[in-house]
């Protein structure tokens, strides 16, 4: 039997959302001249709740702003790197950390699925020790510069159950032989809590938190 700990990362580890602090930690190190854009970006966020297009464009928008529309990967490692260090060590929950503690000491293997990107969620991941990432991906240039394009699908709502199941069956992991624990902040994360053999709703806003106790999923609250 596999026993598998997968965990959501915005607001289920760590303290807030971690997208638009990237972009201002990585503008501030590789062209700070683009914090001036941070008023655009907040254009492109309006544009998001006005529905004109939908989170994996707002990403893409608001990369090209802040980073630039390629960046060389080594350098975006570097950012990425001392980004995550300053998360996992003022930005996550203690009781987060814990808890991930206590699912490796159970045996647990640890799976972080995350709709941000996967250049700087597998920086935190491996700072927090998880075993995989599984995120939205990045398309590279011919040089193998990363664009502020999104290769495939953005890791959000039932994409990622879907790029959950891929990763087992890539990974040879049959379901009927896992168990699996699935920690979530966030309603759109409902398709990955129902499937989960246990759902545990964490730290979970008003709809989550609703749908948590009607299904009767246990809601947990780390450092409220």
């Amino acid at each position: 039997m596999h026993r598998l700990a997968i965990y959501d990362m915005d607001k289920t580890i760590t303290r807030k959302a971690t997208w638009l602090p990237f972009l201002m930690h990585a503008a501030r190190i590789a062209a700070p001249w683009r914090l001036a854009l941070l008023p655009a970006a907040g254009l492109a966020t309006l544009g998001y709740g006005l529905k004109l297009y939908d989170r994996g464009r707002l990403k893409e928008l608001t990369q090209a702003l802040m980073l630039g529309r390629a960046l060389r990967p080594d350098r975006l490692e570097q950012i990425a790197d001392v980004f995550a260090a300053d998360v996992v060590a003022d930005g996550s929950f203690a009781d987060a950390r814990t808890r991930i503690a206590a699912d490796r000491a159970q045996g647990y293997r640890l799976v972080l699925a995350t709709a941000s990107y996967g250049f700087y969620a597998r920086a935190i991941g491996k700072r927090l020790g998880f075993d995989h990432v599984i995120a939205t991906g990045s398309r590279s240039d011919a040089h193998g510069n990363v664009l502020s394009r999104i290769e495939g699908e953005n890791c959000y709502g039932a994409v990622k159950l879907r790029m959950i199941l891929d990763w087992l069956a890539n990974s040879g992991i049959v379901r009927s032989d896992a168990h699996v624990r699935f920690y979530s902040d966030h309603v759109s994360d409902a398709p990955v809590l129902e499937w989960a053999d246990e759902p545990f709703a964490v730290n979970a806003h008003g709809p989550l938190r609703a749908v948590a106790a009607e299904r009767g999923w246990p809601i947990l609250d780390w450092e409220h």
